[in-house]
């Protein structure tokens, strides 16, 4: 067999030039000299005997070329990442890694919190959590960049197609009010109670605020009706809100716990309306499975789909690892 005409080295210098978009950040990444990344990419080009980057602009260019030797050496890089977990694993996870990824509620509040559980059970493995929108997330699962992620979101169809989508469990979303509202003393609410609130809520562009006014919608609630008072671009901001006595909201009670246990919020009942999402684990079912991976979804995942928990196991969610592979 003829001698490969690149080295992983070059690949990687190509990758990060690609993502950082110019020769000196990337240098900068990869901790080396700008100059020796430009050698680097000078052989690469001149055993290919093509150009890569179109060096004209001020951010560096790919190539046609070079964007197909790209779309390779995602690949190559991928495998050669999943051949060093491979044999990592033969420690018994007396150390390798682990790369989990959600999407921004579930992120915030609820993978720490796995995080932390599965580092009291194996403190040698190194722990990444990556918190990106659900979109991008599943890309990253896809491209082998993350072990497993739970999302909140829809993946796109071609996502839908390649990855494992299994329902994990359900997050309620509920209405919770000031303290000192005139409606707090009371535990069940109307609909009708919900129009004459004023509201705080996310901006109309936040992905979470449209959930949650389609779920809303999808339950038989007017969302043209609601009141919205205020708009924030947070929910650690909305719940602050709340609790300075400046509107009610619709919040997850993933994103809550801490509230409600201390008593800061007043979370009423509504009559005939019960809003929830459901959370979704997936994985890529032809990328190898780390020992690191199976350990967190067999130790780690049910205790949070289970009755002590916010979360509501959802049905279809299985323990059993062969049907999450």
């Amino acid at each position: 067999m003829a001698e490969l005409p690149f080295t992983l080295d070059q690949l990687r210098i190509l990758r990060a030039i690609e993502r950082e978009g110019s020769f000196k950040k990337a240098a900068d990444s990869l901790y080396v000299t700008q100059p020796a990344v430009s050698l680097q990419i000078q052989n690469l080009e001149k055993q290919l005997e093509v150009v890569l980057f179109d060096r004209g602009g001020r951010r560096a260019q790919l190539t046609e070329a070079g964007k197909v030797l790209l779309t390779y050496c995602e690949r190559i890089l991928s495998q050669c990442q999943e051949a060093c977990r491979a044999i990592e694993d033969l420690h018994e996870l007396k150390g390798g890694s682990l790369v989990v990824g959600a999407s921004q509620t579930t992120g915030t509040y609820l993978m720490p919190r796995m995080i932390g559980l599965f580092r009291q059970k194996y403190p040698d493995v190194s722990v990444q959590l990556q918190v990106h929108s659900t979109r991008r997330t599943g890309w990253s699962v896809a491209n082998g960049q993350i072990d497993l992620a739970i999302i909140g979101g829809e993946l796109p169809a071609e996502l839908n197609e390649l990855l494992k989508v299994v329902p994990y469990a359900s997050d309620e979303v509920a209405l919770v009010l000031p303290k000192k509202h005139p409606l707090a003393r009371l535990n069940e609410l109307t609909k009708e109670d919900l129009y004459r609130l004023g509201f705080v809520s996310l901006d109309t562009q936040s992905t979470t605020r449209k959930m949650v006014d389609q779920l809303l919608q999808e339950s038989g609630l007017d969302v043209q009706r609601l009141r919205i008072e205020m708009e924030l671009n947070s929910l650690e901001a909305i719940k602050n809100a709340v609790q300075a006595g400046l509107g009610a909201a619709f919040l997850p009670v993933v994103s809550i716990e801490r509230e409600l246990n201390a008593g800061t919020v007043h979370r009423p009942v509504i009559a005939d309306l019960q809003v929830s999402r459901q959370l979704k684990l997936i994985t890529h079912p032809a990328r190898y499975c780390s020992r690191a991976a199976e350990a967190f979804r067999e130790d780690v995942l049910p205790v949070f789909a289970s009755t002590d928990s916010p979360l509501r196991k959802t049905k279809g969610y299985s323990n059993d690892l062969s049907e999450l592979t």
